[in-house]
């Protein structure tokens, strides 16, 4: 690991940041012609607001990325010139240049596909299989350059199951399903001004302190110098578009944000090797896909959005709602309504003599807003990125001195 390929990574990651700045409000424009625009509903006049604006983020991504790679294998010391055996050059990395190249292919390819999302607005079957797609190119590489399937378990089960259990092709199932689910993840928690990037920016920069600490000990140094080479410049990206998409937003970012951001974050899981770290870093998107799962699966009426309610009087946020009849739902959607509603966790009002109930839509933004009752936007966003900084604080523990007691040696 060269600390110049880092430096110079920062660098870009610093001009990326420049660059962004200057290009969004000169797209606006651009975009409101194309028709590429929506109106802010939580806001009184309901302005004009250009949206997709994740493609623009994702290119100059690409563009410092692309520019970055020659860079750690012009520094690389194990590709320079070995001076020990008579100047000789070393082997040229093969395997980790076409591991860069097959991860931004996966990023591209992500951008692309969300923006067709944007722009077609495509079914929620082919939000699932988008993503499955575009991790092709990463399992591919992943399967020729590691092929490691191996899991390790934790100690109370070592009894049982041995150190480790080679899982197989299931392994793979897996690094497929994490790319789904952090693409969508990001995307089912969003709607409301700068919470998508916020976000984001949490996790990415939880990654990144992640792998500070990983560096700092001397643990698989190569892997967490890969994924620092692309969360620094997704950190700078996202911060110009959250100058601007943060409350009150003068642009949206759209699907394109949410593919690409997820996207990024699961090529540096996988091929960093730390896929079961990088999921504690989702907490609050887990505990988000767990709370929506009664209507994600139609177990409960779920309308097509459910984002709060703005009263234009208050200027506050109101829980949106959804209506159904407890007996007209299956055994098991029954269960899931009733351990919420036992656990205080939804809203409940009897709005009929016939059995026909309102409850919260089942979100973790309508949440706190159960909690807290009607809530301003901005106040919305800046309780949910501070959960998102405790879970942050909550993962490195679990995963430092907690890790621990479940693993004598701790893996990733």
């Amino acid at each position: 690991m060269s600390a110049t390929a880092i430096a110079i990574n920062a660098a870009l990651s610093t001009a990326a940041y420049c660059m962004t700045v200057r290009m969004i409000p000169r797209f606006r424009g651009m975009f409101i012609k194309a028709n590429l625009y929506g109106k802010d509903l939580c806001k009184k006049d309901q302005p004009q607001v250009p949206e997709s604006y994740g493609v623009v983020i994702g290119c100059v991504f690409l563009v410092s990325m692309f520019i970055f790679i020659p860079v750690p294998f012009a520094f690389d010391e194990a590709a320079a010139t070995d001076a020990v055996t008579g100047g000789k050059p070393a082997t040229f990395p093969h395997d980790k240049f076409v591991e860069l190249i097959a991860a931004l292919l996966s990023i591209c390819c992500m951008i692309f596909l969300g923006f067709a999302d944007d722009v077609l607005d495509l079914r929620w079957r082919d939000k699932l299989l988008l993503p499955t797609i575009a991790t092709l190119p990463l399992l591919m590489v992943y399967y020729v350059n590691y092929n490691s399937t191996t899991v390790i378990m934790p100690n109370f089960a070592r009894f049982l199951l041995g150190t480790s259990v080679n899982i197989g092709p299931l392994y793979y199932v897996f690094m497929g399903m994490l790319a789904v689910f952090c693409t969508n993840a990001i995307n089912i928690l969003a709607g409301i001004n700068g919470l998508e990037v916020g976000q984001s920016l949490v996790i990415a920069g939880s990654v990144l302190v992640f792998n500070l600490i990983e560096l700092s000990l001397g643990h698989q140094v190569e892997s967490h110098a890969f994924s620092i080479y692309f969360m620094l410049p997704f950190f700078a990206t996202s911060l110009a578009l959250w100058k601007f998409n943060r409350y009150p937003s003068q642009v949206f970012v759209g699907d394109t944000f949410c593919y690409f951001a997820g996207m990024t974050f699961a090529v540096v899981g996988i091929l960093g090797h730390f896929s079961k770290t990088l999921l504690l870093f989702f907490l609050p998107q887990i505990l988000n896909f767990l709370y929506s799962i009664p209507q994600l699966f139609h177990f409960v009426p779920c309308p097509r959005h459910r984002l709060p309610k703005y009263d234009s009087k208050s200027d506050l946020l109101h829980i949106s709602t959804t209506e159904f009849k407890l007996e007209e739902l299956n055994p098991l959607g029954r269960l899931m309504v009733n351990v919420l509603r036992k656990l205080k966790l939804i809203s409940w009002q009897e709005v009929s003599t016939d059995g026909q109930v309102r409850t919260n839509n089942f979100t973790l933004i309508n949440f706190v807003m159960v909690l807290f009752g009607p809530t301003h936007e901005r106040v919305v966003t800046q309780i949910l990125m501070g959960f998102q900084v405790l879970c942050t604080l909550m993962a490195l523990l679990i995963r430092y001195p907690l890790a621990n007691y479940f693993y004598t040696e701790t893996s990733r």
